[in-house]
């Protein structure tokens, strides 16, 4: 049985390379950092994690990158950024199935609506829960936690619920909260990580992911 599905928005809703990328060698040039040579792996993980394991930055080094890379993201990045065939037809499928859906992301909130309203997605999500401006709230079992309290979840129904993403955290995140992790193969994973980091299943494709949820549904 299906009753709730969250979904992660980078690289599971949305392909959001082309901004990204862009607004982190306008950070690390702004901050006189060597361009990176992989900015893949940085779709998912929350900006501090990625500066600082990704580009030697220190914690302070780190928090000023992320005011440096919002200057751009916040006004030319967000909407650089490509919706994945296939996911309006697989929302409204599991909105004509009474699932209740959210926006489980480390992006911060107000950027992720603003992402949703672009694409004309925000209409099919009961809750749409991010990562704050100020720092809080960025690490992703905690944004699932909230996501599972604004729906008002209960312990029984825990079973019933599902969290789409294409990276570790995504899974991590979920089993830490008692819910299922669907790995998103066709987003920005690194090697075997979503099955490594707690994945129950693995779709590589949009039209997969959609089978998956009528098989749920079914059961």
């Amino acid at each position: 049985m299906l009753k709730y599905a969250l979904f992660d928005l980078d690289g599971t809703l949305t392909d959001p390379y082309e901004g990204i990328s862009k607004c982190l060698e306008y950070a690390l040039q702004r901050m006189g950092f060597k361009l990176h040579d992989d900015y893949k792996k940085f779709i998912g993980p929350p900006l501090t994690y990625s500066f600082e394991n990704f580009c030697g930055m220190s914690r302070d080094q780190s928090l000023q990158a992320v005011k440096v890379y919002r200057e751009r993201f916040s006004t030319i990045g967000l909407f650089e950024n490509y919706l994945y065939d296939g996911i309006p037809e697989v929302l409204q499928f599991l909105r004509l199935h009474k699932v209740t859906l959210a926006v489980a992301t480390s992006k911060p909130t107000c950027f992720s609506q603003r992402i949703l309203d672009k694409f004309n997605l925000s209409q099919y999500f009961d809750v749409i829960v991010g990562s704050e401006l100020n720092g809080e709230r960025i690490e992703k079992s905690e944004v699932i936690k909230e996501c599972l309290t604004r729906l008002n979840v209960s312990q029984s129904d825990l079973k019933f619920t599902y969290m789409a993403g294409d990276r570790k955290f995504d899974m991590s995140g979920a089993v830490k909260n008692g819910i299922t992790g669907i790995g998103i193969g066709y987003g920005y994973a690194q090697g075997d990580e979503l099955k490594e980091s707690g994945a129950t299943y693995i779709v590589p494709d949009v039209k997969s992911l959609l089978s998956l949820f009528e098989k749920l549904i079914e059961n």
